[in-house]
């Protein structure tokens, strides 16, 4: 094995605060201090809160206020995606600064001030006016070490909050708008009439309605927020969409190919109207919707579980696993950043803070810092299509495909296993070129005692698995219930020890017993009864029917009652994550108390502490999807849709390999430097219908998409994954991305496998197809579909096994190596013959497709010529393996040198 220097200050692992201050670097967050910081959280939880309450009750729920009255609430969806946005706008004029003074408009500024004088004289009159307004510029806008809130940060963030309140006090006024447009409106003036007499004769303020201004500017500062956290590209994509909808017909329709894109007139009444009042299309369209349903559901209990302790149990874990076999760091990353893909969702923060750990030991194991940033950028990235949790986009998924949240999981299931054995044969085969061992054992735990030290981390994850899959409940409820058991859970392990674990029980039993009794006794809970109510009992087993669910809520009293009970208590099991303890001690330090120590407070902070991680992580998904959604609305309300489909039908000269190609490429270059969400929303909404035009099954199509927009985090020259990775690993950046890319060339050819032989996903096209809309036409098998075995055989384990085989193949491919060394003329060979395994169909329908351009128009049995191909790549494979072998017992090697 080879071995560096432990103490080489090149590979120490990396402190949580330096881990924080890359990620903050990369997002160019702020580290704000004081009360601005406090703001941030203090908004944070209740954003945390309000998505908790329409969780727990949807958008019709009471809001109790001891000793006053319960406030009745009802919400509508508009309005609720309206508070949403709001929310995510002003936390993000809190968090990213508009600039840093590093931009072209910046520099030009300074530079034509110093320029002026230069010239004049520093003390003339016009130069030091100049200066000044330079200064007050930079007052103004100006964040250069993102640590402060500007004034223009404040004056966005008032006006974010005017629109939240307007769909709130107004909605009357907005509904009649939808039908009688935004000119009906009442002016600003109609609005606040105490503004009558200093706006009351400006013509542009009595000639717009207020609803189409304050439209308008809603749309402003969503691109604005959309520059701050996503960068400048994407923004100019979404505005560029709002001036085609505006100006789009002038594009000639006898215009070759272009005329395609030919739009009605629209105005600017019409856009706003589409793009911020409405729930079907626009900023708080489908995505939104998704959001504040699912996606921030799911953000938060993430948020929870890595609060909890759980990341760090599960990196852990890992090595555990793994450790102590051949190129043990690297395979341990992968299966750590698969279980973090279960917490964060996004691929930046999976890198920094998995690789923190994970990327010193792979280089001090002898890995390069290039191969080291490589392994765990790829895998991290990969938590995006790795069920049960996946990405935000999957739950947009589901939403547009109108599919089961279950369903999506099982058909992701297969391919995202394939992706994490593709890159654990290739860190294998690497530590086979290099003779690359495991880590030593005082850097590995036994798995035995890992699991007894925090089996408890499994249970959320299993417990969601039953909900939507068992129960099979909404995706909402179903993170909604995981999550107050996580809570309880952690609350009850909290307080467990041996000196409290009599009370904590008994608590526990009391407590569960009372409302029980009480149930059985007066109909109603135990609070209710000694309040006064109550009325009937109900019968033993259906009161137990209604105590049990309830579990969870008992146990997080008990142990509450447990900690208050015994102040001094400290958990055997539960390690909460540093963050957490550093909240509470510094919370005591201002309190002049030492509250660190005291569990029952660290337990508090850890609730708090959570609904503050979740909002700041679900800040840049609820702008990308608000942002992103303004493309569809466009292509919605321009009429483009259809229009698009043709224009890409007719480019692709009717040949699906170039359609995919394209499809392929476009997620690619669109998704760099972009979330994978934004990259999903504005790609299905162009080419899913395409797709779906050649054939190819609707949830394919989709997870097609999903599958390049998250290859586009680890794809040069941006490779914003790889690009974190490489400021943990002191890696060259580039490098860096050049070779998690090839560690995921897996995850470019799998979708084109599952396209075109969709049985690798489990989908099967129904009996009566041929009747249904191409959206319709194929479904999620059944366990009676893999009894035929007729059908189950050739069309699902048949390439199932196929690509699992074809990605070992590229991997002796990629990396060189199987048993030994593999030359030039071999890896051509594993390269065909994985192509064979993996996609045959892709190779076969490009050879039909050049014959039909020339005229030449071929017949023969689809799946005949898939499995005939499949075989002959399995023979090449098989030879090429043996030879392999032979090759290294002629070397006098043992052949199990490259057992995993």
């Amino acid at each position: 094995m080879s071995t560096n220097n432990p103490d080489d200050s090149d590979e120490a692992e990396l402190s949580r605060e330096e881990a924080d201050e890359l990620i903050d670097e990369i997002e160019r967050r702020r580290s704000l201090k004081g009360l601005a910081a406090l703001a941030v959280s203090a908004i944070g939880i209740l954003f945390s809160l309000f998505q908790l309450i329409l969780a727990a009750q949807s958008f019709y729920f009471t809001i109790p206020l001891p000793l006053v009255a319960d406030i009745e609430v009802g919400l509508q969806l508009l309005q609720a995606n309206a508070i949403h946005v709001a929310f995510a706008l002003v936390l993000t004029f809190l968090m990213f600064p508009a600039t840093m003074g590093e931009g072209v408009f910046s520099k030009r500024l300074g530079t034509a001030v110093d320029a002026a004088a230069a010239r004049l004289g520093s003390a003339n009159p016009v130069a030091r006016v100049l200066d000044r307004l330079r200064s007050v510029a930079r007052w103004a806008f100006v964040d250069p070490n993102r640590s402060r809130v500007t004034p223009f940060d404040v004056v966005c963030m008032g006006f974010a909050v005017l629109t939240a309140l307007y769909f709130l006090t107004e909605f009357g006024e907005i509904r009649d708008m939808r039908v009688f447009g935004l000119e009906s409106g009442r002016p600003v003036t109609g609005v606040y009439p105490f503004l009558e007499p200093v706006l009351g004769g400006v013509p542009f303020v009595s000639e717009f309605s207020y609803a189409l201004l304050l439209g308008a500017i809603g749309i402003v500062l969503v691109l604005e927020a959309t520059r701050r956290t996503l960068g400048l590209p994407l923004m100019i994509i979404v505005a560029t969409f709002i001036v085609y909808a505006r100006w789009g017909f002038l594009i000639s329709s006898d215009t070759p190919f272009l005329g395609l894109l030919a739009i009605p007139r629209l105005t600017w009444p019409d856009i706003v109207q589409n793009l911020w009042y409405n729930t079907e299309n626009g900023v708080f369209g489908i995505p939104v919707t998704v959001s504040v349903s699912f996606i921030y559901i799911f953000i938060l209990f993430g948020s929870f579980l890595e609060m909890s302790g759980a990341g760090q149990w599960f990196i852990d874990l890992a090595y555990a696993a793994t450790g102590k076999r051949k190129g043990g760091p690297a395979k341990a990353s992968i299966l750590a950043s698969g279980f973090m893909g279960t917490i964060s969702g996004s691929s930046i923060a999976n890198t920094v803070t998995t690789g923190a750990f994970t990327i010193p030991l792979m280089k001090r194991s002898g890995y390069s810092p290039e191969f080291s940033g490589a392994v765990e950028s790829s895998a991290s990235s990969g938590g995006q299509i790795l069920p049960p949790v996946m990405g935000a986009a999957a739950f947009l998924m589901v939403q547009y495909t109108a599919t089961p949240f279950r369903e999506i999981i099982l058909l992701a299931t297969v391919p995202a296993i394939v992706f994490f054995f593709g890159v654990w044969v290739m860190v294998h085969l690497k530590a086979v070129q290099e003779g690359i061992g495991g880590v030593e054992s005082v850097e590995t735990a036994s798995m035995r005692d890992h699991l007894k030290r925090g089996w408890f981390y499994l249970v959320p994850i299993f417990l969601l698995l039953y909900y939507l899959i068992i129960e099979r409940l909404s995706v909402s409820r179903s993170a909604w219930f995981t999550l107050v058991a996580l809570v309880a859970l952690i609350t009850f392990i909290a307080a467990y020890s041996e000196r409290t674990r009599t009370f904590l029980l008994g608590s526990l039993a009391v407590i569960a017993g009372a409302d029980l009794l009480s149930f059985v006794v007066a109909g109603v809970p135990a609070t209710g009864f000694l309040g006064g109510a109550g009325g009937a009992g109900i019968p033993l087993g259906e009161a137990a029917g209604i105590v049990v669910p309830r579990f969870g809520w008992y146990a997080m009293l008990a142990g509450v009652l447990t900690m208050l009970f015994y102040t001094d208590v400290q958990s055997a099991l539960l390690d909460l994550n540093p963050t957490v303890q550093n909240a509470a001690e510094t919370a005591g330090e201002r309190a002049g108390r030492d509250l660190g120590k005291n569990q029952l407070f660290r337990t508090g902070t850890f609730v708090v502490k959570s609904m503050d991680e979740g909002a700041r992580t679900a800040v840049p998904v609820v702008i990308a999807v608000a942002a992103a959604g303004i493309i569809p609305g466009v292509i919605s309300v321009s009429g483009l849709g259809p229009n698009l489909t043709s224009l890409l039908l007719a480019l692709s000269g009717g040949s699906i390999v170039i359609m995919l190609l394209v499809t392929a490429v476009a997620s690619i270059i669109l998704g760099m430097g972009m979330p994978t969400t934004v990259t999903y929303i504005i790609l299905i909404s162009m080419l899913a219908t395409p797709l779906v035009e050649f054939g190819i099954p609707l949830l394919a199509a989709h997870l097609f998409i999903l599958y390049f927009g998250v290859i586009a985090d680890i794809t040069p020259p941006v490779a914003v994954a790889a690009y974190a990775a490489s400021g943990v690993a002191k890696s060259d950046p580039f490098q860096t991305g050049v070779k998690a890319f090839s560690l995921s060339l897996n995850k470019a050819i799998v979708p084109f496998a599952f396209v075109l032989a969709p049985g690798i996903v489990l989908l099967r096209e129904k009996a009566n197809a041929a009747e249904l809309p191409l959206r319709e036409r194929y479904r999620v098998v059944n366990f009676g579909d893999l009894a035929e075995l007729s059908y189950s055989v050739p069309e699902i384990l048949v390439p199932i096994a196929g690509v699992f085989l074809g990605v070992i193949a590229l991997g002796a491919t990629v990396i060189g190596t199987l048993y030994t060394d593999v030359n030039r003329r071999e890896r051509a060979g594993f390269a065909l013959s994985s192509l064979l395994l993996m996609a045959p169909a892709l190779l076969s329908t490009s050879v039909f497709d050049l014959l039909g351009f020339v005229g030449v128009t071929v017949s023969v049995n689809a799946l005949l010529l898939d499995l005939t191909l499949r075989g002959v790549g399995f023979v090449l494979f098989v030879a090429l393996t043996l030879k392999n072998r032979r090759e290294l017992g002629s070397t006098g090697e043992t052949p199990d040198a490259a057992s995993a």
